[in-house]
């Protein structure tokens, strides 16, 4: 329960900054916005969201840095969705952060290779700044930057499995919006929360898809 209750109180903290980013406020100003503005319903989601991520952190990670390592990351994920989600821009002080988490996580979770972290840095990155080369608007430079960063933590096969989660829950969104008419074809949405949605998703089920995966194929 104690778990729970503080994984709720980090992640509801971090509305803050979720709110005073996009509004260039400075700290004390922006906690005095944030007071003045009153309940969102996104503040009962991140509540939730916060303490059951601390929770499943502790039971599938196990040991208290790598579970630490893991909230912090996941909380990364949640402001970095909420804000792209709002503004549409990646802030680079929350790249710099991912590679932060990246780094601490070479040493709380050193299951995870150097090798493929590595990898990671450019196995999704590469890809998509090479099709927003190609196609331009395709990407922003913020997924592409974030995706460089978070690479660094989950490693070359989670970053890769991440990128499909994101490519499938941004296409059904995607088409939810051409059917109501809420956009048409030609606009853009937010891709960064889908690529945080994908990120979470695959740390805790990554290695049972890749593994459900492969057992197909063999």
């Amino acid at each position: 329960m104690l778990v729970f209750v503080a994984g709720a109180c980090f992640f509801y903290l971090l509305n803050g900054i979720i709110y005073l980013v996009p509004r260039k406020l400075g700290f004390k100003e922006g906690y005095r916005a944030f007071r003045k503005a009153g309940y969102r319903p996104r503040y009962l989601v991140s509540i939730v969201l916060g303490g059951a991520a601390a929770v499943a952190s502790q039971i599938y990670f196990g040991s208290p840095a790598a579970s630490v390592t893991v909230i912090l990351f996941l909380g990364l994920l949640l402001v970095v969705g909420f804000v792209d989600w709002d503004t549409m821009e990646i802030p680079d002080s929350f790249v710099a952060a991912a590679f932060a988490s990246g780094l601490l996580s070479v040493f709380t979770m050193p299951d995870t290779g150097i090798l493929s972290r590595i990898i990671g840095i450019f196995a999704v990155s590469v890809p998509l700044l090479l099709l927003t080369l190609a196609v331009p608007g395709a990407f922003g430079g913020g997924d592409i930057k974030l995706m460089a960063g978070c690479g660094l933590f989950l490693g070359a096969k989670l970053c890769l499995l991440s990128l499909a989660f994101a490519v499938l829950t941004g296409g059904l969104y995607g088409i939810w919006l051409l059917l109501t008419r809420k956009k048409g074809g030609k606009e853009h949405f937010a891709f960064g929360p889908f690529l945080c949605v994908g990120m979470a998703a695959a740390l805790f089920v990554g290695d049972w898809v890749l593994n459900w995966y492969m057992g197909l194929l063999y």
